[in-house]
């Protein structure tokens, strides 16, 4: 089983990837994860253009078979111990990639929205692609840690 995470947007902050950076390492004892960062490159104020733009960009990276979650504050939201309930149960699907897909500033094109199996919020509020990066590498591993009953969450 692979988990890759796919963004729109290269992350500038150094302490944002070396925390980033630092989740993958140890998420890599659990599974194989890979990060694909989508550069557009676009500078429009048609918002749709750029929607348009980037899910076709992102679907070029989805294969047939893989099951495509939307990180979307419109989405489920999920206790840290429900996330892991929910990702053990997709890992039983004996599923061979899950895409985690973070979009960019105007959110996702229709063909997107159509393509994704499911949306996952990480909260009601609005984060910046950098920082979404950050949150959602440490719950990912938060997750691994409680389905393997090890010692990192506590309620």
């Amino acid at each position: 089983m692979k988990i890759t995470l796919i963004l729109i947007g290269k992350t500038t902050s150094t302490d944002v990837k070396s925390i980033c950076a630092d989740y993958q390492k140890r998420i890599s004892h659990y599974c194989k994860m890979e990060e694909l960062v989508i550069e557009t490159g676009l500078k429009s104020a048609d918002t749709k253009k750029v929607k348009d733009k980037e899910g076709e960009l992102i679907l070029k990276k989805i294969v047939t078979g893989d099951y495509v979650i939307r990180l979307d504050d419109k989405g489920k939201e999920f206790t840290s111990t429900q996330f892991a309930s929910y990702l053990e149960g997709l890992f039983n699907q004996s599923l061979k990639n899950i895409c985690f897909v973070v979009g960019g500033a105007y959110g996702f094109s229709d063909e997107l929205y159509k393509r994704a199996n499911a949306k996952l919020s990480l909260s009601k509020m609005t984060f910046s692609h950098q920082i979404v990066r950050a949150i959602f590498a440490e719950q990912l591993y938060r997750a691994f840690t409680i389905i393997n009953n090890e010692p990192y969450h506590h309620e």
